[in-house]
């Protein structure tokens, strides 16, 4: 892989990362902004940045994967949707409290759809 190739491909990497993982935050703070039938403007307020941050970095990824010739909606959302699943997973704790054999299935699936966007580079 050139030099040039594999600065577009960090360019896109980094901003997924970032896109996936602050879009997780604000899932997993939307979860917590009802408790006892009240609304907690704290939890609004870090799920609304998680979802800001998000978006901004996700149309920032979104520049490097049109010049990378990935201009396809589904597989532009592809990367995002895998780190961001795994994001929820990770920071909401559950995901250490499945049994080993749905945490296969999960890997599975991540997987699946990391081959769907290599391979459709659509």
């Amino acid at each position: 892989m050139d030099t040039s190739r594999a600065v577009k491909l960090i360019a896109i990497i980094v901003p997924t990362l970032l896109s996936g993982y602050a879009d997780s935050v604000g899932f997993v703070h939307s979860a917590r902004v009802w408790a006892h039938g009240m609304l907690v403007w704290a939890e609004v307020a870090k799920s609304s940045l998680g979802y800001a941050l998000g978006a901004v970095t996700y149309w920032w990824a979104i520049k490097y994967l049109n010049e990378f010739g990935i201009v396809s909606p589904e597989v532009q959302t592809l990367g995002w949707f895998v780190v961001t699943i795994a994001g929820v997973a990770l920071l909401s704790g559950d995901l250490f409290r499945w049994p080993l054999t749905d945490r296969g299935v999960a890997l599975g699936i991540l997987l699946g759809l990391d081959w769907l966007v290599v391979r459709s580079r659509g």
